[in-house]
C-alpha cells in the first residue's frame, strides 16, 4: 500500500512547538491520539481527547518517567508488518493496536549541555524511549510515518501519508538519532571523561547548504554546519546581501574572519585575504584608516579579495572598500548608512557575524587523506611575555617588540613557509607558502618594494620592520634576506641546530631578535 491513513497517532515531545495545531488538525479528521506526560497535559489543557500510553500499555509510567513507551504494546504497534499473516496473527492474539503516526523530539541534551547543567541533570537529559520509538518507527516505515521535526508537521496534517513521504521522513528520523548519539557519545569522551581524542570520533555535521561548485567549476559541493551550539562563524553569519556565497568564497571568508579575531581586542584592524593567504593586515585609528593601509600593502592582490574588519562597519570605510571589486565583506555588525553604500554593489556580499570567535578556543581541526582522517587540536597559540625570549645583544625597541607581535599574529595565517614583515600596526609584505624560507623572505620583500613604487613611496616599508617567521630559519640565509630588506628586528620559534650561526648572524647585522618558542605551521 502507498498511501496510508492515518487512524492512530502517538505523540511525545519536548519541544512543543506547533503540537497543538497538528494534534487538533488530526483530530478533526478522526484521529485517535495517544501521549505521554507533558504532551499529555498541553493537549488536554487545549480541549483535546487523549489517550494516555500507560492506558495502552496497562502499566503506569514509572521511576520518574524513565518507563513509560518502552513496551511491547507500544513497540510492537510499530514495528509489525501489516501485510505478513503472522505479525498480524500476533497483534491479534496479544491485542495490540497498530500506531501509524509518531511525533516525537527528543530530550534537550545538547541544550542541557550548553547551559552548564551538572552531571546529574546531564544524564537525565539522555532520551532513551525517544529514539527507540523513532528507531522503531523509522524501520517500519513501510506502514508507519515518523516526524522528529516540526517543520513537518504539515505532511502529516492532512491525515494521511504516501511512502515516498514516509521514506524521507525515516531517513530524517535516523539522523536525528545518530546526532543525537553521537552528541551524547563527545560528551561522554570529551567532557566527562577528558579524554583528547576518544576511541570513535562522532562528526556530526547538518543542514547542509548546496554551492553552486566546489573549489574549481567541475567539483560538487555543499557546507554543513556542526550540530549543536557553535562558535561564531562565517557558518553561522547573516548575509545581509550579495550573491550565493561559493565554496572559495566561504573558505576564504573563514581564513579572513580567523585571523582578525586576532586582533579583536586591538584598535580598528582590517585584514584582506586573497586565497586564504593574507595579501594586507593594518590596524589604525579607524577601520577607514586600517583598511586603506591593509590595502596599500598589496594592491594588487587585494583585487576581487575578501575583507574582515573587527569593528563596526561604518560608511566611511564603506565608502572606500566600494573603490575596487572585493567578493566578501566580513564584520561583527553595520550601520544603516554603511548597508546603504553596500546596496548599490548588488554582487558584494556583506556577512555579519554578531562577534568574533576566540583565537585561543579549544577544539579540532581535520582533513581528510586517502584511507582517513588528520585530526589535531586547532593551533590557538598566542603569545604571552613569559614565552618571549631576547637572544641577541640588542633589545628590541618598544616599537620593535609591537611590530613583532602584530607579524606573528598574521604569520600565525599564512601558508608555510611563511614570513611577513610589519612596520608601525601594518604588513609590509607577505611570503607565503614556498617550499624554503629564503624564498619567501625574498617574494615578502619583493612585494614591499612594488607596493612602494605603486604608493610613490621613498622606500619600501620594509625598511625599519620587524619580520615574523612561523617556523625557525634553518640557515642564516634567510634572516639576511630580510637585513637586506631592511628589517631590524626578528621573532621567530627558536629550536634549529643552527640557533647559534642564526644568532651571531643576526648580532652581526645589528638585529634585535626575539624567540617565541610555539612554531605556527600552516599546511
Amino acid at each position: 500500500m502507498t498511501t496510508i491513513a492515518i487512524k492512530r497517532a502517538l505523540l511525545s515531545v519536548s519541544d512543543k512547538t506547533g503540537v497543538v495545531d497538528l494534534a487538533r488538525t488530526l483530530a478533526g479528521r478522526g484521529v485517535e491520539l495517544v501521549s505521554t506526560g507533558g504532551t499529555a497535559k498541553a493537549l488536554r489543557d487545549a480541549g483535546l481527547e487523549v489517550r494516555d500510553v500507560s492506558d495502552l500499555t496497562g502499566f503506569p509510567e514509572m521511576m520518574d518517567g524513565r518507563v513509560k513507551t518502552l513496551h511491547p504494546m507500544v513497540h510492537g504497534g510499530l514495528l509489525a508488518v501489516r501485510d505478513d499473516p503472522a505479525h498480524a496473527a500476533a497483534m491479534g492474539e496479544h491485542q495490540i493496536g497498530a500506531i501509524d503516526l509518531v511525533v516525537v523530539n527528543l530530550y534537550p541534551f545538547a541544550q542541557t549541555v550548553a547551559k552548564g547543567a551538572e552531571r546529574p541533570e546531564v544524564i537525565e537529559n539522555i532520551d532513551i524511549g525517544g529514539p527507540s520509538m523513532v528507531r522503531s518507527a523509522a524501520k517500519n516505515h513501510a506502514f508507519v510515518a515518523i516526524v522528529t521535526d516540526p517543520a513537518d508537521y504539515e505532511i502529516v496534517a492532512r491525515g494521511e501519508t504516501t511512502f515516498d513521504e514516509r521514506k524521507r521522513l525515516a531517513a530524517k528520523a535516523f539522523a536525528a538519532t545518530a546526532t543525537y548519539d553521537s552528541m551524547i557519545a563527545s560528551w561522554f569522551g570529551f567532557a566527562d571523561q577528558g579524554e583528547r581524542f576518544p576511541a570513535t570520533l562522532p562528526f556530526v555535521l547538518e543542514a547542509p547548504r548546496v554551492l553552486r561548485y566546489g573549489e574549481n567549476p567541475h567539483q560538487q559541493a555543499a557546507f554543513y554546519r556542526h550540530a549543536g551550539p557553535a562558535t561564531p562563524g562565517i557558518g553561522q553569519a547573516r548575509q545581509v546581501q550579495g550573491k550565493e556565497l561559493s565554496y572559495n568564497n566561504l573558505n576564504d571568508a573563514d581564513a579572513a574572519l580567523e585571523l582578525v579575531s586576532e586582533f579583536r581586542d586591538a584598535g580598528p584592524t582590517c585584514v584582506i585575504v586573497k586565497h586564504a593567504n593574507p595579501c594586507g593586515v593594518a590596524t589604525g585609528a579607524s577601520l577607514a584608516e586600517a583598511y586603506e593601509a591593509a590595502f596599500a600593502c598589496d594592491t594588487v592582490s587585494a583585487f576581487g579579495g575578501i575583507i574582515a574588519l573587527n569593528r563596526t562597519l561604518d560608511a566611511a570605510t564603506a565608502r572606500a572598500i566600494t573603490g575596487i571589486f572585493t567578493e566578501v565583506v566580513v564584520a561583527p555588525d553595520a550601520d544603516e548608512e554603511a548597508i546603504a553604500l553596500f546596496a548599490a554593489k548588488k554582487n558584494l556580499r556583506l556577512l555579519l557575524t554578531g562577534s568574533l570567535p576566540d583565537p585561543a578556543r579549544g577544539g579540532l581541526t581535520a582533513k581528510t587523506i586517502a584511507g582517513g582522517w588528520l585530526v589535531q587540536s586547532r593551533d590557538g597559540g598566542v603569545l604571552s611575555d613569559d614565552m618571549l625570549k631576547v637572544v641577541t645583544k640588542r633589545q628590541p625597541t618598544p616599537q620593535e617588540l609591537a611590530d613583532c607581535r602584530f607579524a606573528w599574529s598574521v604569520a600565525k595565517h599564512v601558508k608555510s613557509n611563511a614570513i611577513v614583515y610589519a612596520k608601525d600596526g601594518s604588513t609590509a609584505g607577505v611570503g607565503a607558502g614556498q617550499m624554503n624560507r629564503l624564498e619567501s623572505a625574498r617574494i615578502a620583500a619583493w612585494k614591499a618594494k612594488d607596493a612602494a613604487d605603486k604608493a610613490g613611496w621613498g622606500q619600501p616599508r620594509t625598511i625599519g620592520s620587524a619580520v615574523a617567521s612561523d617556523a625557525f630559519f634553518p640557515f642564516a640565509d634567510g634572516l639576511m634576506a630580510a637585513v637586506e630588506a631592511g628589517a631590524t628586528a626578528v621573532i621567530q620559534p627558536g629550536g634549529s641546530i643552527r640557533d647559534a650561526e642564526v644568532i651571531a648572524a643576526a648580532d652581526e647585522a645589528g638585529l634585535a631578535m626575539v624567540f617565541s618558542g610555539m612554531r605556527h605551521f600552516r599546511h
